[in-house]
């Protein structure tokens, strides 16, 4: 991971959001998706709570909740000591607000209807500045870098409920916090008795857990985008029912998160 850009997108189009996840899912080995969000005031806490190196930053977050400008005065004004590169990508063609989102600290500005734009555009900008980015990072002290173990837990805990989110686990089922624990757990070491263990912390019987988390599965299975699954699901599913169990899904996205830590 230390040699790849770990970016959060704040971005509230779709095909927008798909469009860049995909190409970043094509570039493992230069790019890390850890969060994803439409909400300014999230997208800053994902800041506080996770560092990222890199920033694509969506001005006009209009299904989302407040701006690209409000997002970028909460990080000028936060004064943090490791301020990530920030990417603007918007639709507005106002000099006068590039220039105050420059002045808020964007790095670069792209129009979306500027010549050549396209997620892959984007991504092959910041891999272009991939150097000068992660040189920011290396001009920390260590100390201002190491996470605490609060942090590392919540980085863990919000890329899997990103790789969840991709794939249409929702985030109302009982299940998509068992997955969320029984990934957490199998990221750090393989266990047995997931069920057993998440039923003690919830105080409920193991088969109930067991039901839940394969419930959420076979839900998205049954009400997400063909595409999107395979997109983002590329195990191999053995199952007959072509939904994978509780254990092919969980240790497959074990190890896929491992090898990014």
């Amino acid at each position: 991971m230390q040699n790849k850009l770990e970016i959060l997108l704040v971005e509230d189009d779709q095909t927008a959001c798909r469009d860049i996840i995909q190409e970043i899912d094509n570039n493992p080995d230069d790019f890390n998706l850890i969060g994803l969000t439409n909400n300014s005031s999230k997208a800053f806490q994902y800041v506080i709570e996770t560092c990222p190196d890199a920033i694509i930053l969506d001005l006009e977050l209009h299904h989302g909740g407040g701006d690209g400008l409000d997002f970028l005065k909460k990080l000028n004004d936060a004064k943090l000591s490791r301020i990530p590169f920030v990417l603007v990508t918007t639709n507005n063609i106002s000099e006068v607000t590039h220039e105050i989102a420059r002045k808020l600290g964007a790095d670069f500005i792209m129009t979306k209807s500027q010549e050549g734009y396209s997620a892959k555009s984007v991504l092959e900008f910041l891999k272009i500045t991939k150097s000068v980015i992660l040189n920011r990072r290396k001009q920390l002290r260590s100390d201002e870098y190491d996470e605490s173990p609060t942090q590392a837990a919540k980085r863990l805990q919000r890329r899997i409920c990103l790789e969840l989110d991709k794939v249409g686990i929702s985030a109302k089922s009982i299940g998509y916090q068992y997955l969320i624990d029984a990934i957490t757990i199998t990221v750090k070491e393989p266990a047995q008795h997931l069920c057993d263990k998440i039923g003690e912390k919830y105080r409920k019987s193991a088969t109930s857990v067991e039901r839940a988390m394969q419930n959420a599965i076979n839900r998205a299975w049954n009400t997400s985008d063909i595409q999107n699954l395979l997109d983002n699901y590329t195990a191999k599913i053995k199952s007959d029912k072509g939904v994978p169990t509780i254990n092919e899904f969980i240790y497959y996205y074990a190890q896929k998160i491992r090898n990014d830590l």
